[in-house]
């Protein structure tokens, strides 16, 4: 047949035969409103092309097909639905749609071809599962065809390519591509560093020329230590000590010897740190260990399945559960390429989680960034210096601000990870002594809670015999030296083309499949097989498996590792950071379940050498040569061979010469007669004190269904909860909280204070949740500082002996955390450091989830008494706070926590208040002042206040604006007594401030000091200020059209109400005595992400419960014949690369066995189905739901797809949409929602790609009129929207879910799973607050009754 879009080839992979490889192109044109996505490029490109005139769009797939014919008819039908709409039959071709015109510019852009992409990997794991095994690389390209009213010049071409791709990522294609072919065969490696002929000047050479970043003392103790052993290292093993020895591994600074101003340091800081446990309850189970630290837990029930093997029925267990907590950061690659880098900071920590002990549970994340000023075009923050200048090796502030949480976001939502908790703050000013500090080099901070099983706590030793395996993803020549990248002292001293090599590839689905095996493991019925487990990160495999052999030592085989690139040399198997992988020892009898568990889950497992006992690490390059000759010259190359002590053993300890610099300060001057409201102009915009709507709301805040306290309270669901709470179990209301502190802007008045503050924020914050006891709370401390700079390292060591001593009289203790060390980037000739900075995360058990309380105002109308707890009495100092970095100072005098007993004291009534059930709101003062702390706690209750605060001979804007630590509570008037006995009976300052005001936001917020009003308005107004800067970076990053509808919409908005009819069923668990439960499979696909939350409400709901994958249907591992209910999840199957749910659907259609079995049990009259996000996806491309009532029900051809009716496309707004959102429930004939019309309930919503797209305007009235859709996206007042966003995805009529014809089978968007417990719920207003069962439990009983009347 004619391939328009193809071009033939040869191509050599290493080590194989020429064999003839074909790149075949199918260009796609966008449709439906998808094809507006261009607005974005339209409004970028506009920015600097006012003669654009229009912009066209088109995807091309670039498909590498190895099959030694062309594709046929039926291969080639297969691509073309594979790529296309499946709505439309005439989208793809192999011509582009593009003709560009003299006056036409038309340019191609997609990723950089060194590496296979993430995207390539799951489009070829669709291709399989789709039967076309001859494809094995698809890569994604955009093209674009731009109009001018002249013909555009060359300088026209650069600015319009350099605007529509990412240069560390991406690259311009002036040519289609032809070849996949790598440009070259494995570079030879170098031959040994001649440290015996040339001494150091050898090593010298070495450093230079690979980036080693070692320093003077390295350079010296290597060229020392290979004279004594009388060989030269080779280029690896020289590599592999730069990576293992590096900074960023072996945290030379903070186990050095320290001398500050002459004075030698009693203690490392590593060694002061870990004193903080002596006055710490003995909580621990795991403290400083290399992956997470973990405390003492609570014994819980929980299910999982009988065999992870094989399909089998979840089993109910018990068993002690220990909470694990782990926290870092992934600074330099974020600064380099900010979506990548935070795509694989968030994939390293989910893996240290998961790598605890010998194997934990991922159940939550934190995130926070640092960036500099953000220079938002259009929008002036008067603080931010227009004349600073940013260098080009680093992304722009404003880039990593949107980029770095959109690559941290999507992430976890694809792996299934909800964040619940961070900070972001932005910061960049000129001091005093004329130095500029900003965060060129950005923070990504991720920190990650789990739990893991008492039995699973301690790792085994290596013992000889144990298998070395790795689990996870393929190699790539990726971050090849991303450990000594990141140590340099000033990044951008290096050179940049190393930077490159920094630019990494998070591929979440792998993550989760590899996650998926580790969890099999622990949960193997009889004896988990991991014997020790470690995550792979800095310093690639030569890290990680030395580390896992220690210290009896392994042989390890090059010709074993799964490769994504046939050209890797040795040096680059041993040292690149690829992502997504772990390596773990096994026992040779436990190979089989490990083999079986990684063919169940379809996650590359190689078993890459072996425990040898000799104390060595020995990596054999036996791919040109494999073991087995017996000649002389057989042997393989051996290019590492060191002894393991030499390399991980005790090394002599560095020594730092520090000295102080004191700061250059000036006295705070604020514009004379500066008012309140014009001060909060300035502070309610500011980033780290306005609204993070803007995070949160693109972010999966209840995948999992164990989450009990995310970001956002009240009626409008404002971004402002102080903690975040998490379950131990589904089943259970013990569980863990975490909060954050960090008071970066402090460390350049007085680093001890910045420290002081973070850990009173992290603990003000954490106060809110019921922890078991102050002295239970452990904390995570990462610091971020420009140590090796003049004067920061004495900085950062007088943080430390700060934090030290603040902790040792707070009760409170380090457990681990990490440091980045070289926060400083070269601008020019200008070293700019970034403000030092400690993030404190603490943590601890939480005895009863559902005794937190959030900052929304929950009584108005004057109900809510308003109480002011200060720790710092009477003092009201400005300096370091949010009010001067708006004026562009720093000021003399920082807030302090000057009596930290007054915490311990605070912390302590506060819990038992809680435990009394005796607040209804409080919040901590902290960024912005006691007067935002007030106007967050009414924004977040959407209500007025009325508040008047005492502080006699105390200037106004000192009293509401200074950052001393306190707290702020709302008490009805009942308990007004009763409260304040108990904080002033133990010595505390316990302030009467006023009430509440009235609902909604148009009541008015006044404010008075000392009884003079200083501060009257609307509340919605002053919210609308506060969001403000959130919305012109939601304009970034969203539809701007959605973004203006949400902002107008919280201007007016007074809340939702709920809706139980009085004929809606009574919520209670039909249990038959004796009778067998009826069989649910809850059906997982790759990728998919919700099946433990759906396996708890169907177990709620009475049901036997099985775990199924579409690997054992696609097997013949089981068949659906004993089963009444098949429940298909959601998720990110094969993270949706060809569209929502396409990949499943693939599989579905074009695996005979898989197929068949769906298709006969849908044709059963027994059986019913629930598909939820990506299920409601899948059923609808299977035509099970959304197809023409008219017609009867065809099951579908049995090798291909009936059209669909109705396809899930992108969401109206662009992005990810996580919500707290109502829903009506209609009338009709779904089994699952008898006897719930009429209710408008709060749900979750979760999901990128929910509009859904009818194939006709007649088809989705005809499906309306027959009750077919019953579920709609409710507004306010609980009637149907297409309001953003409470209908999140813009569906037509507000549909949110579909039904069949005889009601059997529903799909639908939002997740009612996530919400069947009453404390899944984000708000729960009167009555709902006392309902002891959800009433979404309601649609699983009804499935249970529906099965019990078919039986009868």
């Amino acid at each position: 047949m004619k391939c328009l879009g193809a071009c033939l080839n040869p191509s050599v992979q290493a080590g194989t035969a020429a064999k003839m490889a074909l790149v075949l192109r199918f260009y796609v044109r966008p449709s439906g409103h998808e094809g507006a996505a261009s607005g974005h490029t339209r409004r970028k490109l506009q920015g600097k092309l006012a003669e654009l005139q229009g912009v066209e769009t088109e995807l091309c797939y670039n498909v590498n097909w190895t099959a030694e014919a062309l594709p046929g008819a039926k291969e080639m039908k297969k691509l073309m639905w594979l790529f296309g709409c499946p709505l439309l039959l005439d989208d793809v071709a192999q011509e582009s749609w593009l003709t560009p015109g003299a006056n036409d510019l038309l340019l191609e852009v997609g990723p950089r071809l060194n590496f296979s992409t993430p995207t390539s990997t799951n489009i070829v794991s669709v291709c399989h599962a789709a039967g076309l095994g001859a494809v094995d690389r698809v890569e994604v390209t955009r093209r674009y065809r731009l109009s001018f009213t002249h013909p555009p010049s060359a300088e026209v071409e650069a600015v319009a390519v350099a605007t529509l791709h990412d240069r560390m990522t991406e690259q311009h294609f002036p040519h289609p591509i032809k070849s996949f072919s790598p440009d070259s065969i494995p570079v030879p490696l170098h031959g040994p560093i001649d440290i015996l002929a040339e001494g150091r000047c050898a090593l010298e050479k070495a450093n230079q020329e690979l980036g080693l970043a070692l320093d003077s003392w390295d350079l010296d103790f290597y060229t020392k230590r290979f004279q004594e052993l009388q060989r030269n290292p080779s280029t690896v093993e020289a590599f592999d000590l730069a990576q293992s020895n590096s900074e960023h591994s072996r945290h030379w600074f903070f186990k050095g010897q320290l001398h500050v101003d002459g004075q030698q340091l009693a203690h490392s800081l590593f060694e002061s740190i870990m004193s903080t446990q002596a006055s710490s309850n003995p909580n621990n189970i795991l403290k400083f260990c290399d992956n997470s630290s973990a405390i003492r837990g609570k014994e819980v029930h929980f299910l999982r399945p009988a065999d992870p093997t094989q399909p089998s029925p979840f089993q109910q267990q018990q068993g002690l559960r220990h909470v694990v907590f782990t926290a870092e950061t992934h600074n330099f690659p974020t600064g380099v390429a900010p979506f990548s880098g935070a795509t694989t900071g968030t994939g390293g920590r989910i893996r240290d989680v998961q790598c605890t002990g010998r194997g934990a549970h991922v159940v939550a994340g934190t995130a926070g960034y640092c960036f500099g000023n953000l220079h938002i075009p259009g929008y002036s923050l008067p603080w931010e210096d227009p004349s600073f200048q940013y260098p080009g090796n680093f992304a722009l502030p404003l880039e990593v601000a949107i980029e770095a949480s959109n690559g941290a976001s999507d992430y976890g939502n694809k792996f299934g990870e909800p964040v619940l908790a961070g900070f972001a703050r932005s910061f960049g000013l000129q001091l005093p002594d004329g130095q500029r500090r900003e965060w060129i080099k950005p923070i990504m901070f991720s920190g990650g809670i789990g739990s893991m099983e008492a039995e699973h706590v301690s790792k085994e030793p290596p013992e000889p015999g144990m298998e070395v395996v790795k689990v996870g993803g393929p190699v790539y020549r990726i971050g090849v030296g991303g450990g000594a990248a990141s140590s340099v002292q000033v990044q951008g001293d290096n050179a940049s083309e190393l930077d490159y090599g920094a630019v990494q590839r998070g591929d979440p689905e792998m993550e989760q499949k590899m996650n998926r095996v580790i969890r099999a493991c622990v949960e193997a019925p009889t004896r988990n097989p991991i014997c020790s487990l470690h995550d792979q990160g800095a310093g690639g495999n030569g890290n990680v498996l030395k580390e896992l052999s220690e210290p009896a030592g392994a042989i390890i085989y090059t010709s074993r590792f799964q490769l994504g690139d046939p050209t890797l040399n040795a040096l680059e198997i041993w040292g690149a950071e690829y992502q997504e992988s772990n390596a773990l020892l096994l026992r040779p009898l436990h190979r089989d379940f490990l083999t079986r568990v990684s063919v169940r889950e379809r996650c590359p497992a190689s078993f890459v050498g072996t425990i040898t006992g000799d104390r060595r690490i020995v990596l054999v390059d036996d791919r040109q040569c494999p073991l087995g000759g017996n000649g002389q010259g057989d042997a393989p190359p051996t290019p590492v061979d060191l002894e393991l002590d030499w390399v991980l053993g005790k090394m002599p300890q560095k020594k730092f010469i520090l000295q102080r610099e004191p700061p250059v300060l000036q006295p705070l001057a604020l514009p004379p007669g500066l008012s309140v409201r014009q001060a909060l102009e300035r502070v309610l915009r500011l980033p780290a004190v306005a609204s993070k709507r803007y995070l949160t709301n693109k972010v999966d805040r209840s995948v999992g269904g164990l989450v009990a306290q995310q970001q956002c309270v009240g009626p409008l669901q404002t971004p402002l909860a102080d903690v975040a709470v998490v379950a131990l179990s589904h089943q259970e209301l013990v569980g863990a909280a975490t909060a954050l502190g960090e008071q970066p802007i402090k460390s350049l008045l007085d680093p001890k204070v910045a420290a002081r503050l973070a850990v009173a924020e992290a603990l003000t914050n954490l106060v809110f949740a019921l922890v078991t006891d102050l002295r239970d709370v452990k904390c995570s401390g990462n610091w971020m500082w420009a140590a090796k700079l003049p004067g920061e390292g004495a900085a950062l060591a007088d943080a430390c002996e700060a934090m030290v001593a603040v902790m040792a009289t707070l009760g409170v203790a380090v457990d681990g955390g990490k440091d980045s060390l070289s926060m400083a980037a070269r601008v020019g000739t200008e070293t700019v450091r970034a403000p030092g900075s400690l993030v404190i995360s603490a943590y601890a058990v939480c005895p009863d989830i559902t005794a937190t309380v959030t900052p929304d105002l929950k009584h108005p109308g004057g109900a809510g008494r308003v109480l002011y707890v200060p720790l710092s009495p009477g003092r009201h100092r400005l300096g370091g706070t949010a009010l001067a970095q708006c004026f562009s100072q720093l000021g003399d005098q920082p807030p302090d926590l000057d009596l930290p007993e007054n915490l311990v004291r605070a912390f302590c009534i506060t819990q038992g208040l809680l435990k009394d059930r005796l607040l209804c709101s409080g919040h901590d003062v902290s960024d912005g002042g006691l007067v935002t702390c007030l106007l967050e706690m009414a924004f977040a209750g959407n209500c007025g206040i009325e508040v008047d605060v005492p502080a006699p001979g105390a200037d106004v804007l000192p009293v509401l604006f200074a950052e001393e630590p306190g707290l702020v509570l709302e008490v009805q008037e009942a308990h007004l007594a009763s409260v304040l006995q108990r904080f002033r009976g133990a010595g505390l300052q316990c302030l009467e401030l006023g009430r509440t005001g009235e609902a909604g936001p148009h009541a008015t917020v006044r404010v008075s000091v000392n009884g003079s009003v200083v501060l009257e308005e609307r509340v919605g107004q002053l919210r609308a200020l506060w969001e403000e800067t959130s919305f012109q970076l939601d304009r970034l990053q969203a539809e701007p059209r959605c973004v203006a509808e949400e902002e107008q919409g919280l201007r007016e908005r007074t809340g939702p109400s709920y809706c139980l009819p009085p004929t809606f069923p009574k919520v209670s668990v039909p249990r038959e005595p004796g009778g067998p439960a009826p069989r649910v499979a809850i059906l997982r696909e790759e990728g998919s992400n919700g099946d433990r939350e759906m396996a708890d409400a169907f177990h709620l709901a009475g049901f036997e419960v099985w775990d199924v994958t579409m690997q054992d249907l696609c097997s013949g591992a089981i068949g659906l014949d004993t089963f009444r209910g098949v429940a298909f999840v959601g998720g990110f199957s094969y993270a949706d690369v060809l569209g929502s749910g396409k990949g499943w659907a693939a599989a579905v259609t074009f695996n005979p066995q898989a197929g068949g079995e769906l298709r006969r049990f849908r044709k059963r009259p027994d059986t019913f189905s629930l598909g939820v996000c990506n299920g409601c996806q899948l059923l609808a491309l299977l035509g099970w739901v959304g197809g023409d009532p008219e017609k009867e029900e065809e099951a579908g051809h049995d090798s291909w797809p009936a059209q669909p009716g109705l396809l899930l496309r992108h969401n109206l707004s662009g992005r990810f949409e996580s919500r707290w959102t109502s829903i009506r429930v209609g009338p009709g004939p779904s089994v699952m929602l008898r006897g719930m019309e009429g209710a408008v309930l709060p749900v979750w919503s979760a999901h990128g790609e929910g509009y859904m797209a009818f194939s006709s305007p007649e088809l989705q009235a005809q499906i309306e009129s027959r009750g077919l859709a019953p579920l709609h996206w409710a507004d306010d007042d609980g009637n149907p929207t297409e309001q953003y966003p409470l209908n999140p995805n813009g569906s037509p009529g507000g549909v949110a879910g579909i039904c069949s014809r005889d009601g059997r089978h529903l799909a639908l968007m939002p997740h009612p799973e996530r919400a069947v417990r009453p404390w899944q719920w984000a708000w729960r207003p009167p009555p709902f607050d006392t309902l002891t069962t959800s009433p979404w439990l309601q649609l699983f009983i009804n499935a249970r009754n529906w099965t019990q009347e078919g039986s009868r």
